[in-house]
């Protein structure tokens, strides 16, 4: 299980363009992170990276667990969560047989509390193509809680939700904390928790 997450020193291109160098970020558990800057700052770069799905040009990203440092690989593979813009849902399935492939994929179990806590019985029966944009986010946020993991990484996770659900989302966001968890989320609207506000700068 992940307790902390270490970056040190950490420099990101896109293609032949730097995007930022020498970031230093320490994230431990029950603490939140904003990370701020302009568009184009490298904020969603820097959750690939966590994600393992870009190579930064220098640095270490680093992942210790109670008894020291873990495997990049194992703990990326069971210990984090990304969501990103693109919600990477299939159209042609019900809510209800997307959130059951997530789940199963993520090696969750039972779905029943993340249909309850994010209110998606009225549309487990529905196509995901059928959906509305703020719908479809709240099936995405889901997995969060249907395959529980320590570290969230979330890249703008707000925009689509209305103020109820934004709100919703804070509790649960804020009971993830609470039992030790750690988020950390690219955001241009405040996060409806307390977070830590790091900025993210061009090289």
């Amino acid at each position: 299980m992940i307790t902390t997450l270490s970056i040190e020193a950490l420099a990101i291109a896109r293609g032949e363009r730097p995007l930022f160098k020498g970031f230093d970020l320490t994230l431990q558990g029950g603490e939140a992170v904003a990370l701020t800057g302009a568009n184009g700052a490298g904020k969603t770069s820097l959750l690939r990276a966590v994600a393992g799905l870009l190579r930064p040009v220098a640095g270490e990203i680093r992942f210790i667990g109670p008894e020291g440092e873990l495997e990049a690989e194992v703990a990326r593979a069971a210990g984090l969560h990304l969501l990103g813009h693109y919600d990477g849902l299939k159209s042609a399935r019900t809510a209800a047989e997307e959130l059951g492939f997530w789940s199963a994929w993520l090696g969750g179990g039972d779905t029943a509390a993340a249909i309850d806590q994010l209110d998606l019985s009225p549309l487990l029966d529905l196509e995901v193509r059928k959906l509305s944009a703020g719908q479809r986010r709240r099936l995405s946020l889901a997995r969060l809680l249907a395959a529980p993991r320590p570290l969230w990484l979330l890249d703008e996770p707000l925009a689509p939700l209305d103020a109820d659900r934004r709100t919703c989302f804070g509790a649960l966001m804020q009971a993830h904390l609470d039992r030790g968890g750690m988020i950390l989320a690219a955001v241009h609207d405040p996060l409806p928790i307390a977070a830590r506000i790091v900025a993210v700068g061009t090289a």
